[in-house]
C-alpha cells in the first residue's frame, strides 16, 4: 500500500504517478485531497471546472452527467483519466485509489512517499479553493 501527501503537489503528476501504481498491482491511497495544486490562474481553472458542471444531458438533465464539487472526487476522477478504465484491468486499478480530505486518523504517524518531479510554480492555485469557489462544502 502506497500513501502519498498531496499538499503542494501538482495535481497532474500526482495522478499520472497512483494510475502507473494502481496498474501495477499497488493499492494507493492519497490524504490531504483538498491541498492539491493545480497549475494556472485562479481565473482559469475555475472557466475551465464551470464548463464541465454547466453540462447537462439533451434528453432529460436531470439525469446527467453530473460531476462532483468535492476536492477528494475531483482528484480521484483525475486519476480515472490516467487509467484505461473501459477495460477490465483499468476498472481493477480504479478500484485501488482511495482519495481522502485531510488526513483520516488510521493514516496519522504514518510515512508518506514523495512524487518525483515536483516543481515550483508562480501561478498555481488549490483544488481546495477552487472546491469551495464551486459551492463544495466539506
Amino acid at each position: 500500500m502506497i500513501l502519498i501527501n498531496a499538499e503542494n503537489v501538482i495535481m497532474g503528476r500526482l495522478a499520472s504517478f497512483a494510475a502507473k501504481k494502481a496498474l501495477e498491482g499497488e493499492e494507493v491511497t492519497i490524504v490531504n485531497a483538498e491541498k492539491v495544486v493545480i497549475t494556472g490562474t485562479k481565473e482559469i481553472v475555475m472557466k475551465k471546472l464551470k464548463v464541465r458542471l454547466g453540462l447537462v444531458g439533451k434528453g432529460n438533465p436531470e439525469k446527467g452527467p453530473k460531476f462532483s464539487r468535492m476536492p477528494d472526487r475531483i482528484l480521484r476522477r483525475s486519476v480515472r483519466g490516467m487509467l484505461p478504465h473501459k477495460k477490465s484491468k483499468g476498472r481493477e486499478a480504479y478500484t485501488q485509489v482511495h482519495a481522502y480530505i485531510g488526513i483520516p486518523a488510521e493514516f496519522e504517524g504514518k510515512k508518506f512517499e514523495k512524487i518525483p518531479g515536483k516543481e515550483e510554480s508562480r501561478k498555481n492555485v488549490e483544488l481546495g479553493t477552487i472546491c469551495k469557489l464551486l459551492g463544495a462544502k466539506w
